[in-house]
């Protein structure tokens, strides 16, 4: 290992926070990241790290060290990617993130297609839910739902993602059919809840175009929106979706939009998030293969629910 990759290991060290998460990323053992750090620091002649056994702090030094690092590891990106663009036909590794319904529902449809197409890209997908830090875990796009909050990062709206209240028909059965945002307050609900995020409301516009906040009463909470579909699905419960989670369930009979005539405010947007304005031949070419699958005007998920232009 040259002094240029023990500095990059070292900036990976710094980003991750710890020795054994830089090591997790890379799949070795820890102790090679600490012997090659010490070796970084023998052939500089300056000690970078203040460490202790359960922790590390930079140098004077060592914070120096960092910042010409990341503007190293951003001339090597440049670099790689200039050449990439040279090629007639795009191949490398492209390594993208989205949580997993994203992936599994929209983008693996893509990827099928995209590498029958350019049969020399190597694709890494990786469904988390978490939030990942994109430019330290070498990604190239994240598709996230909702505007990224980190600055540095190129952020594109993709798709909209409109709000729709789904119920059983065994929920109307027993509840009735609510005709008021009031009601429906009064009604058992599944909503979304994590360590992050938890929908205890639901925004709408009243009839006089002001906005609105009503409080839902949730019996059931769940992370995942499949989960959550499947307890609407069950009738105990009515839930306020975002479209793009929406599959057969409408169509099929299984749920029903309820409250169709309340204006709904939209949900946050679909976006790719990326680290670099300047894509790889690859990357831009995924990129515009999944722009073209979702739909530009009106997204794929829209044509599963009957008449939903006349909704909400």
């Amino acid at each position: 290992m040259d002094t240029t990759s023990r500095l990059l290991m070292l900036l990976e060290v710094v980003e991750q926070g710890s020795f054994a998460k830089a090591a997790e990323i890379r799949n070795i053992d820890r102790s090679v990241i600490s012997k090659q750090i010490s070796r970084l620091e023998d052939e500089l002649g300056v000690r970078l790290l203040n460490r202790t056994t359960r922790s590390f702090s930079l140098t004077a030094a060592g914070a120096e060290m960092i910042k010409k690092a990341a503007e190293l590891r951003e001339l090597l990106g440049d670099t790689i990617r200039m050449a990439e663009n040279y090629h007639l036909e795009p191949r490398g590794v492209l390594k993208i993130t989205s949580s997993t319904l994203i992936g599994r529902r929209y983008l693996q449809p893509v990827l099928n297609d995209f590498q029958k197409r350019f049969p020399q890209v190597e694709v890494e997908l990786r469904l988390d839910d978490r939030l990942v830090d994109i430019v330290s875990e070498g990604f190239d796009l994240a598709f996230r739902v909702g505007e990224p909050k980190d600055s540095s990062l190129i952020a594109r709206k993709i798709a909209r993602n409109r709000l729709l209240i789904v119920a059983a028909p065994e929920f109307i059965s027993t509840y009735g059919m609510p005709s008021s945002m009031e009601e429906l307050a009064e009604l058992p609900a599944a909503s979304y809840a994590s360590n992050t995020m938890r929908v205890e409301t639901v925004d709408y516009y009243n009839s006089s175009g002001e906005p609105c906040e009503q409080k839902i009463k949730s019996v059931y909470r769940a992370n995942d929106a499949e989960a959550l579909l499947m307890k609407a699905i069950s009738g105990t419960a009515y839930f306020v979706a975002p479209a793009f989670i929406i599959g057969d369930e409408i169509t099929d009979g299984k749920l029903i939009p309820i409250l169709t005539d309340v204006k709904l405010m939209d949900y946050s947007a679909m976006y790719a998030v990326y680290p670099h304005r300047d894509l790889p031949v690859r990357t831009r070419l995924f990129f515009d293969a999944v722009r073209e699958y979702l739909g530009k005007d009106k997204p794929i998920w829209e044509n599963r629910i009957p008449n939903f232009e006349q909704m909400y």
